[in-house]
């Protein structure tokens, strides 16, 4: 698949085994992964990060083999979820950091359009969760509520 605002091809990645069952080798079961899961995210962990201490640190490949759902799907169940998705949120954090540049360096014309970029995929992204009902209707980006957000 190419990139977004790019003329290139993106690298490929790994990708996860077909199989869906759960391996033979975990320890754990689904109720003590979800506890775990928990756990996480009362740490303050994202859930790409909890995904990510699961497999490093406890030997979980993947949740949903072994819970039948998925992280987001425990996370909100458990009323632990953000309001704002983690990849909005990540794009938000970028936003802010390059326009903090910006305005220290004003003839950075490279990361103007860094800037102009990341904007654009802010906005396509919460065009996507307004549609899908993950960000309400009438939510809107702002650059100043965003500082606030993030710090």
């Amino acid at each position: 698949m190419a990139r977004l605002h790019s003329r290139k091809k993106g690298k490929s990645g790994s990708t996860k085994p077909i199989k869906k069952v759960r391996p033979s080798w975990v320890r754990y079961g689904d109720k003590e992964a979800e506890q775990l899961v928990i756990k996480l995210a009362k740490q303050g962990y994202t859930q790409s990060k909890i995904g990510i201490a699961l497999r490093d640190i406890y030997g979980i490949p993947d949740v949903r083999t072994i819970t039948n759902k998925n992280i987001s799907f425990i996370l909100k169940e458990n009323k632990l979820s953000s309001e704002i998705p983690e990849d909005l949120l990540d794009l938000i954090r970028k936003e802010t950091k390059v326009h903090k540049h910006l305005e220290a360096n004003k003839g950075d014309r490279t990361a103007m359009r860094g800037l102009q970029l990341t904007e654009s995929k802010i906005k396509r992204l919460v065009k996507f969760y307004k549609a899908k009902g993950k960000l309400p209707k009438n939510w809107k980006y702002d650059r100043e509520q965003a500082k606030l957000l993030i710090s």
